[in-house]
């Protein structure tokens, strides 16, 4: 590996953290891996992403807490919307809103650590619903 290649490696590592090695595992090739990186990054570039206006804060920040205040009674109900309104936070800001790794992708730029519990959350939520009926059945042989 040139010292070319290891400068862009370091700091493709850097930039990404956590992101860096998940791409390396889904694309199976730190060369693939660190061309989707890159790629991501460029095409993040080119948006026009921007800060969200105070009113626009404090209305998203009111309807954040109002989710979170329905989350006992209405779990499900209230992470869909609390992915909704992830989506229009983003769109907000400029990001183009696509599924659901289309946008973690464009988040990740310019926030690969806090991208990951994103992530981390979606899974673990979906582990919980998918392990909730194996657990009851376990329980009642």
């Amino acid at each position: 590996m040139g010292r070319h290649e290891s400068k862009r490696r370091e700091r493709l590592r850097a930039e990404f953290g956590p992101e860096y090695g998940r791409a390396v595992r889904k694309y199976g090739s730190v060369t693939q891996a660190e061309t989707a990186l890159e790629e991501r990054r460029e095409r993040v570039r080119q948006l026009d992403i921007r800060p969200l206006r105070p009113a626009e804060a404090d209305r998203f920040a009111a309807a954040w807490r109002s989710g979170q205040a329905r989350f006992v009674d209405d779990p499900r109900g209230a992470i869909a919307e609390a992915d909704r309104l992830v989506q229009a936070v983003m769109e907000a800001r400029g990001y183009p809103v696509g599924d659901f790794e289309q946008r973690v992708d464009d988040v990740s730029v310019d926030h690969p650590r806090l991208v990951e519990h994103y992530r981390a959350l979606f899974e673990d939520l979906l582990e919980v619903h998918e392990e909730a009926p194996r657990r009851m059945e376990a329980g009642g042989r």
